[in-house]
């Protein structure tokens, strides 16, 4: 059984059904495993992590996500982050107030923030001390993000365009974050529209106009994106790689 398993999900965006976002998708992410979703910017991307994590305003229209064997029908955000579900968000999450140290304590009692720090490639001693507030650059409070999501240590850690904005992760970074989401024993669903950060995952699927339009093998999955040949985008028939 898939750790991850969404069932022809449907997402519109009002009462009266005018915008469908998601339309009747399908996908599932095994345990451990590394899963790209991969798709240009307004198909759905993070539509689809805010529906899996349960954020306020994004309960679907239709059909189930099922995690761990559990529908999560019906479950808030601090319920699903209690099976194991966490996400970094495009975005990285204005915490202010208290120490690096003290923010990744909170995530993980066991004393080793400093390790954490370095998964993430900052400086245990720079950075451990520093108050949690704006001089922090975007890159560095998404850096502390991810090593507070590395320190809880999920089921399922969900990335959205982990590589976005001025101060962005490189590749080289993402692969050491990802790294240590597998080493210790976590699932990762990672959101992109760059073909080289999806070359990473262990699987890929496409997402286009709402649907998943390939899945399999991230270069040949890649290599149909960078194509745009689907049967959302042209009209032509689309098999699964």
């Amino acid at each position: 059984m898939p750790l991850l398993e969404i069932q022809d999900l449907v997402y519109e965006t009002n009462a009266h059904r005018s915008t469908r976002i998601l339309d009747r998708l399908s996908l599932s992410v095994e345990g451990g495993e590394v899963h790209a979703l991969i798709g240009t910017n307004g198909t759905g991307k993070s539509t689809l992590a805010s529906v899996i994590m349960g954020c306020e305003g994004y309960g679907p229209t239709s059909g189930n996500v099922v995690f761990d064997g559990r529908p999560l029908a019906g479950l808030k955000v601090h319920e699903r982050a209690r099976l194991g579900i966490t996400m970094a968000w495009q975005e990285p999450v204005r915490f202010e107030g208290i120490t690096v140290n003290q923010f990744l304590s909170l995530r993980n009692d066991s004393g080793r923030p400093a390790r954490y720090l370095e998964l993430v490639g900052l400086s245990a001693e720079r950075y451990g001390n520093r108050m949690v507030d704006r001089s922090l650059s975007g890159g560095e409070r998404k850096r502390i993000e991810l090593a507070s999501l590395l320190a809880l240590q999920p089921k399922l850690a969900i990335l959205d365009e982990p590589d976005s904005g001025i101060d962005m992760l490189s590749t080289q970074d993402i692969i050491n974050v990802i790294g240590a989401f597998k080493a210790g024993g976590s699932a990762v669903l990672l959101i992109t529209h760059r073909e080289e950060i999806a070359a990473i995952a262990d699987r890929a699927s496409q997402l286009c106009g709402g649907r998943i339009v390939c899945s399999g093998n991230p270069a040949k999955v890649a290599e149909h994106y960078k194509s745009r040949h689907c049967d959302v985008c042209t009209g032509r028939e689309c098999h699964y790689v």
